[in-house]
């Protein structure tokens, strides 16, 4: 499918702010940018630069006054998200050694502290995509997820214990139970079509068979037009915008995904 997605923030700058944006979506294996338009006012020297996870970042100073970015990408993307029961479980020593990092406790997700519940979850499941699977269907089931209910990021201990929270959180959840299995997981930020109510949006996907598969347990089935903006260890490797100086919130922010016409 063809998706445009837009996302338009304005900010009140009182001092001059560094920001470190991500915000522009790249072509990869999973998606395929054919337009894009990024649009800053006041114009301003911006430096773009990838991060160690593969995102694209854009580093610049805000001066003084109303400040605002607009951002709109034409993707297209995938109208299912892949299904593999069975798909095995890939073991450490045969991992490729980018994906290392995905197996270890981080901020955000207490990897080292989930042994036992995510073993009680998946207690006789075949160890790879099924037990991913039914740590996805498990959460979905026990974690409400409610939009808007926690404005900062939950750890996967906090969300565990609080039984509730945003996507953001559940993902969490679902990678440090994974990874507690030592199967690679990492959080990725971006957009869904169709997503009520709409906004950016955070699910989580597992290296399973030698390739990563997306899960949401925020969403029922497998459908697809997810479009991928960052991904990451957690919650703190792909903020959509980080600041340095005093704190600086937007009083406006548009977020909107819709379906455009194949050619």
């Amino acid at each position: 499918m063809r998706l445009r997605i837009t996302c338009n923030l304005k900010f009140e700058i009182v001092v001059p702010t560094p920001f470190i944006l991500m915000l522009r979506p790249r072509s990869g294996s999973q998606q395929w940018v054919e337009r894009q338009e990024y649009d800053i006012k006041p114009s301003t020297r911006v430096n773009e630069f990838t991060d160690d996870y593969g995102n694209l970042c854009q580093r610049l100073v805000a001066q003084e006054g109303l400040f605002s970015i607009a951002t709109t990408s034409d993707v297209v993307t995938s109208e299912y998200s892949d299904q593999d029961f069975g798909a095995p479980f890939v073991e450490i020593q045969n991992l490729p050694d980018s994906i290392l990092s995905y197996l270890l406790p981080s901020r955000y997700c207490e990897s080292d502290c989930f042994n036992d519940l995510a073993v009680t979850i998946t207690q006789g499941q075949l160890p790879g995509y099924n037990q991913v699977a039914t740590i996805t269907d498990w959460l979905r089931i026990n974690i409400s997820y409610i939009p808007g209910s926690n404005n900062e990021p939950l750890s996967a201990i906090q969300v565990n214990n609080k039984r509730f929270g945003v996507c953001r959180d559940l993902a969490h959840l679902g990678i440090a139970l994974c990874r507690s299995l030592s199967i690679p997981a990492r959080i990725v930020v971006g957009y869904l079509n169709n997503l009520q109510p709409m906004d950016m949006h955070a699910w989580f996907e597992a290296y399973i068979g030698n390739r990563w598969y997306t899960f949401d347990a925020t969403q029922n089935g497998a459908a697809g037009g997810y479009v991928i903006m960052g991904l990451g260890r957690d919650a703190a490797d792909v903020a959509v915008f980080n600041q340095f100086g005093p704190s600086v919130f937007p009083y406006e922010q548009l977020v909107k995904v819709e379906r455009i016409a194949e050619f």
